[in-house]
């Protein structure tokens, strides 16, 4: 079974305190955007709904503003060509909201009371223009997980998700609307939005599914570890089709300069970023 999707799996255990396992690549061209960059108005509606799973401790709250604290993307080792190397790492995980007071992410980022303790869910944490370099967001913006509803890992069936009840309903924004029943096809296209990296939110179409399994589907999603527990909709209607979990490892060694690039492959080729079914969740 491939490891949990993870962002240079010793460097951001330092920096966020929680470990993860294996994650994405870029297949084809780099499809992620900041969301001011974007011009799909569905998906930059949608993105309001997400957020990122943040460390208490990267989080000052002075007033009615907080301030969002994380390494560089360039300070954990990663190559400074890269896209974003110089925005924040703050995010260990994403997710995205589904009721007015119910989240869901990836079972693997919240595995017992102590993360919801620890963890504060963010939402705004994002780019507002290009060479942004602090960012805030309204207090408000702020909530803790105060229960898991439910909660699946099962390293058979690989079927991973994790539904929260927040400590309060979120006002101003929208549940994202999910499949009931029956599943996507391949070939639809589908994108993805969360926290690669632990970045801020980024918006990452133009991908396909490429093939359906039992418990989750395979798709060509340009994802980062960071992005576990993301959103993946559908690019047609608009519904959330699955929850991003596993996928190829995303940084590969640049011995020359010493340090990590992007892993790039065609978009028929490595093996895909799994999805969970959103069907699949229970308790809810």
């Amino acid at each position: 079974m491939k490891n949990f999707k993870l962002l240079l799996a010793t460097s951001l255990t330092l920096a966020t305190g929680l470990s993860f396992g294996s994650v994405d690549v870029i297949y084809g061209d780099d499809n992620r955007k900041d969301v001011f960059e974007s011009t799909d108005a569905v998906m930059v509606r949608a993105s309001l709904s997400t957020a990122g799973m943040v460390p208490a401790s990267n989080i000052k709250i002075t007033g009615n503003t907080a301030t969002l604290s994380g390494k560089r993307l360039k300070d954990l080792g990663i190559c400074d060509s890269e896209r974003f190397a110089t925005q924040i790492t703050a995010a260990s995980c994403s997710g995205f909201l589904i009721a007015p007071d119910v989240f869901v992410t990836a079972g693997h980022c919240i595995t017992s009371a102590a993360d919801c303790s620890n963890f504060k869910w963010v939402f705004d944490y994002k780019m507002g223009s290009a060479g942004q370099r602090t960012i805030t967001v309204p207090k408000t913006s702020i909530y803790s997980c105060s229960k898991i509803l439910a909660r699946t890992l099962d390293p058979s069936s690989k079927d991973d998700y994790a539904v929260i009840r927040l400590d309060r309903r979120v006002s101003g924004r929208t549940p994202l609307k999910m499949r009931t029943k029956g599943r996507i096809s391949a070939g639809e296209d589908v994108v993805v939005i969360g926290h690669p990296s632990g970045l801020p939110t980024k918006i990452s179409d133009n991908a396909q599914v490429r093939s359906l399994q039992g418990k989750y589907f395979v798709a060509n999603l340009d994802t980062y570890g960071g992005n576990s527990g993301s959103a993946v909709l559908n690019a047609r209607t608009g519904e959330v089709e699955g929850i991003l979990v596993r996928g190829e490892n995303d940084y590969v060694p640049d011995t020359a300069r010493g340090c990590q690039i992007s892993n790039r492959c065609n978009n028929t080729g490595c093996r895909g970023e799994d999805v969970t079914y959103i069907t699949n969740l229970k308790g809810i």
